[in-house]
């Protein structure tokens, strides 16, 4: 199992804003295990946190907006992007600003302050949001869609399309989040002249410009208009009849449009609070698209405390029957553990194969055999009882005994032929050989029973 991970130091960058054109210092501080991503407005006297995450997006128009109540916090989707990438999980963020500066219009000057300060593995377990199954938004106004789809891995496969000869389609795909770096990093955001206006009109982009974000000019206005525009944007004028880009620096990839939109999507979905492991479609992506899928995922994580586990059954198992013995003193009739698939510092995975050769099965009940909900609780119990001793020198000089069951829900029969899934996991520190756990059973992604355990660990006579 991975683990979390923190900055080993501070850093700060300094930039202007792309919206309100404020000069802005950022700093980006380690935080401890489970903290995620959490952003500081220093520049208010109660210095307001709100935590980056999905459901606080409340806009959504040129770039990402976190508010809470009348705090906001804008254009966070680059250093966002730059967390994600390198795997950062716990990050506190000051900013003296209602946005990020925009630097320039990429996410390259963070990743490279990130591998300046350099990364820490922190002790607690990543915990993933693995895909499942197929999940899609879609805005049918805008042709946007977002397909998201299992995979091993995060990897993003991206179409953009645009009324425009310089960029009418083009595509970018990331297959590993590695690559990020060297392929992804240093694409720049980009805007239209024909946009230009009328985002200056909303109150937008008081700080852009030729340095900032690809610019392109793909339909020709008068000398007048485009001088003008010029003159807003505090740049030299240039000849209107010459389309193209208008940038002081050049195109660095032939489609980094497209893969700055890749880097959006990334810097949307680190939102989400955990990484993912999953591979999503985008046609047409945009913040607010992104947002929608954001949203999505965060609701299922809410409605499930703890994913189901993935069994392959084709996949060697960590700990087999014999292993297993070995830990713990329960035999014939009452072993209710077949093996375990995973397990870490602090939660298991084990397996249990339901037969009709049960011997319960006899009396409960001959005509409609279902497990007992009291062996369920056992069979967790058991599975816990292999995390904690797992832990222990010799480990067969010691069993684990109940002390308290809390919590106890049973949400769905067990019956021959079904497979039950436990997910046990500590929800304090082991002291004084008392553990404190939460576990799950599922068959398949179907929660059957969960409850809460009290066990002490007791040296054998």
């Amino acid at each position: 199992m991975s683990k979390q991970q923190t900055l080993k130091d501070s850093f700060t960058l300094k930039g202007k804003g792309l919206h309100t054109g404020l000069p802005i210092t950022i700093t980006f501080n380690p935080a401890p295990d489970n903290f995620g991503y959490k952003i500081k407005r220093v520049d208010l006297d109660d210095q307001p946190i709100i935590e980056a995450l999905a459901e606080n997006v409340g806009n959504t128009q040129r770039g990402t907006v976190l508010i809470k109540g009348d705090i906001h916090i804008s254009t966070v989707e680059h250093a966002m992007a730059a967390l994600y990438a390198l795997r950062i999980d716990n990050c506190l963020i000051e900013v003296n600003a209602p946005e990020f500066p925009i630097l320039d219009g990429s996410s390259i000057q963070y990743i490279e302050a990130i591998r300046k300060v350099g990364i820490q593995e922190q002790i607690e377990e990543r915990d993933y949001f693995v895909v499942r199954h197929k999940m899609e938004v879609e805005d049918k106004e805008t042709g946007s869609k977002l397909t998201l789809l299992p995979d091993d891995r995060f990897c993003i496969n991206s179409f953009i399309e645009f009324e425009s000869k310089y960029i009418p389609n083009q595509s970018a795909t990331l297959e590993n989040l590695e690559d990020f770096e060297k392929d992804i990093a240093n694409a720049r955001t980009f805007v239209f002249v024909r946009e230009i206006q009328k985002l200056r009109d909303a109150g937008l982009i008081k700080g852009g410009d030729l340095d900032n974000a690809i610019v392109i000019y793909e339909r020709q206005i008068s000398q007048e208009d485009l001088d003008s525009l010029a003159d807003l944007l505090g740049v030299p004028h240039k000849d209107a009849t010459e389309l193209g880009y208008l940038n002081n620096k050049q195109i660095i990839y032939p489609n980094e449009p497209a893969r700055h939109k890749l880097l959006d999507i990334i810097g949307d979905m680190a939102l989400i609070g955990k990484p993912i492991k999953g591979r999503i479609i985008a046609t047409r992506p945009g913040h607010k698209i992104n947002n929608k899928l954001a949203r999505l995922i965060r609701k299922q994580i809410k409605q499930n405390e703890v994913q189901p586990p993935i069994y392959d059954p084709n996949k060697e198992s960590v700990f087999d029957i014999n292993k297993i013995k070995e830990l713990l003193p329960h035999r014939y009739p009452f072993l209710m553990v077949d093996k375990v698939i995973e397990i870490g510092a602090k939660h298991v995975v084990g397996i249990k194969n339901i037969t009709t050769n049960e011997p319960y099965f006899q009396g409960h009940f001959p005509q409609e055999p279902v497990m007992p909900g009291v062996l369920q609780v056992e069979a967790m119990a058991q599975v816990g009882g292999i995390l904690v001793l797992s832990q222990l020198e010799e480990p067969e000089r010691y069993s684990t005994y109940f002390l308290k069951i809390d919590s106890v829900k049973f949400r769905g029969k067990v019956v021959p032929g079904d497979t039950l899934i436990f997910h046990l996991s500590l929800i304090s520190e082991t002291r004084r050989g008392i553990a404190n756990m939460k576990g799950y059973a599922f068959i398949g992604d179907k929660l059957v029973s969960e409850a809460e355990f009290t066990a002490q660990i007791v040296k054998n006579k």
